[in-house]
């Protein structure tokens, strides 16, 4: 019987290469008020406002800016699909394994680099911006998992597939991801430059590589 059920993938750094915060790029892109970013920035971190509330802010940003869905795919241009990413999906898939996004990333990102991800995972938690047909920003719906509640999605997912967390992985790179990679069964730090993260994690991976996982997830 396979050891693990789930596995579930951050994206920024993880899923995709060269960035850290998509967030961040597309702040640079469009120019907005650092000020502004920063004042809302410091309302999360005090409490004062919910990361809902903060992620909505910055994109209402965008918004403002006048922001074209070709624009958001510009703006990612020099960022790129990780090594071994699509292999390692199709791979996981073909072994059975349920797949999960649990990321605040943009789903702009996903749709750039990979397509018909829709096709690849079974729960896609991360925010969302929804475009007209001239391109136009018509919704938001951000996410509120992010930071510590990422670990609040995890159990949502394990809960409703009857899957105890001890079969679940989650693969990240950053200290948001840390609370996540303490209650997965196997947590995998990737391509992380975060002491904290590489401790807390059962595996640290160095090499900008997913198929490196594959060994870690499915045993013969």
């Amino acid at each position: 019987m396979a050891k693990y059920k789930l596995v579930c993938f951050d994206v920024d750094g993880t899923l995709i290469d060269n960035v850290k915060f998509s967030w961040q790029v597309f702040h640079d892109y469009f120019q907005t008020d650092k000020n502004k970013r920063e004042g809302a920035k410091n309302s999360f971190l005090n409490g004062e406002m919910s990361y809902l509330e903060w992620a909505e802010h910055d994109i209402g940003m965008w918004k403002e800016k006048n922001a074209k869905k070709e624009d958001f795919f510009k703006a990612i241009e020099h960022l790129s699909l990780m090594n071994g990413a699509l292999e390692t999906l199709q791979e996981l898939k073909k072994n059975g394994l349920k797949l999960a996004i649990i990321s605040g990333s943009l789903n702009v990102v996903l749709e750039k680099f990979i397509p018909d991800y829709n096709d690849f995972f079974n729960d896609i938690f991360l925010s969302r911006i929804y475009f007209d047909k001239r391109g136009n920003i018509t919704k938001i719906e951000a996410t509120e998992f992010d930071m510590e509640k990422k670990a609040e999605a995890l159990k949502q997912i394990a809960e409703r597939e009857k899957i105890s967390l001890k079969e679940c992985v989650f693969i990240g790179d950053y200290l948001n991801d840390m609370k996540i990679i303490q209650e997965a069964g196997l947590g995998i730090a990737f391509n992380c430059g975060h002491d904290k993260l590489k401790q807390a994690a059962d595996v640290v991976i160095e090499k900008k590589d997913l198929r490196e996982i594959l060994k870690y997830i499915i045993t013969n």
